[in-house]
């Protein structure tokens, strides 16, 4: 009689709960992907898949926002008591808990729990939730270099403030939610940082609301992009799976089949069996971000050239169309 096969998921489960419990794999640590799993097992993604669902049920891995799945940390008793309440660390524990739960999650409430008092400890510091809000951007704002060679050249200007708003929104992006782009709102440090790039603008030599509508543009360009990363948060906690395996699970079977493909002749050129990209496409946001940057402000050199050329240039002169005359202090 033969004796029962362990199936494949909770032999690959047990190989990995082996490489947590020797230190192999330690607390912080990036778990192999979806992908990664099934290629060194050589099982199909959904095998894979179970098998990683097995290591969240017991807790020994969790799906971090833009960590994706990580050895979960042991735990340990903390030391101490809860630290003095002040406003700067009613702000502080507000921005942790909308790095790593969203902007859903700040409440008095959940801030209040972080602090170890009661909610009410909380209204000596702050009105309300939206004042919280507005000291978490403020702040937030406040701690960014912005700093730039004022005698530089526009165009390195733009690029290093551009740059720091993307590493300040990678980094915090429920920043995007708090103030939406039709509706700035006056937070003081949001404004300094509009006016630096307002003034990395200025060599271009653009007409008054062009010149403030690119800046609001080159804000818009970054925040947006930007704001894929919440939405990625959301769906990982939603389906506890990071952006590569939900793309894998969804995509790879599709890619391999060659009926399919054979429609399509130009993603087949590139991920088809023969194809350029055939091991597959693993988005990269930096990488988009700083092709989004160039191609805009090539763009936007383009277009103050037109201006500087005089008559002769194409488009509609936006200082003469009436439109969109908000005087609105974006950052």
């Amino acid at each position: 009689m033969a004796e029962p096969t362990e199936p494949p998921y909770a032999r690959i489960a047990a190989e990995l709960s082996r490489r947590i419990a020797d230190r192999e794999l330690a607390p912080g640590d990036r778990v192999p992907s979806t992908r990664q799993v099934a290629q060194e097992f050589g099982v199909a993604l959904a095998t894979a898949t179970k098998a990683l669902d097995v290591l969240r049920a017991e807790g020994l891995v969790t799906t971090r926002p833009r960590s994706g799945t990580v050895v979960a940390a042991r735990r340990t008793a903390r030391a101490g008591g809860p630290a003095a309440l002040t406003r700067d660390a009613v702000v502080a524990e507000a921005v942790a808990i909308a790095d790593t739960e969203g902007l859903e999650a700040v409440s008095m409430r959940a801030v209040a729990g972080r602090c170890g008092v009661a909610p009410m400890s909380l209204y000596r510091f702050v009105e309300d939730r939206q004042e919280l809000l507005l000291l978490m951007a403020d702040t937030t704002y406040g701690a960014a270099r912005f700093d730039v060679d004022e005698a530089g050249p526009w165009r390195p200007r733009v690029e290093r403030i551009a740059r720091e708003l993307w590493r300040l929104h990678r980094a915090h992006p429920w920043l995007g939610g708090v103030s939406p782009l039709t509706r700035p709102l006056p937070l003081p440090n949001v404004i300094r940082m509009g006016d630096k790039l307002l003034g990395a603008l200025a060599p271009l030599g653009l007409p008054p609301l062009l010149h403030f509508n690119v800046h609001v543009l080159v804000y818009s360009h970054v925040v947006s992009l930007a704001g894929t990363v919440e939405l990625e948060d959301e769906a990982v906690s939603e389906t506890g799976l990071t952006a590569d395996e939900w793309t894998d699970l969804q995509w790879v079977q599709r890619i391999g089949d060659d009926a399919f493909m054979a429609e399509l002749p130009h993603f087949a050129r590139l991920f088809g069996a023969l194809g350029s990209m055939s091991d597959g496409y693993d988005m990269d946001l930096d990488e988009i971000f700083t092709l989004d940057l160039a191609v805009f402000l090539d763009g936007v050199e383009a277009l103050a050239a037109r201006h500087r050329e005089g008559p002769g240039r194409t488009g509609p002169d936006p200082e003469q169309t009436g439109g969109g005359r908000r005087e609105d202090a974006h950052g």
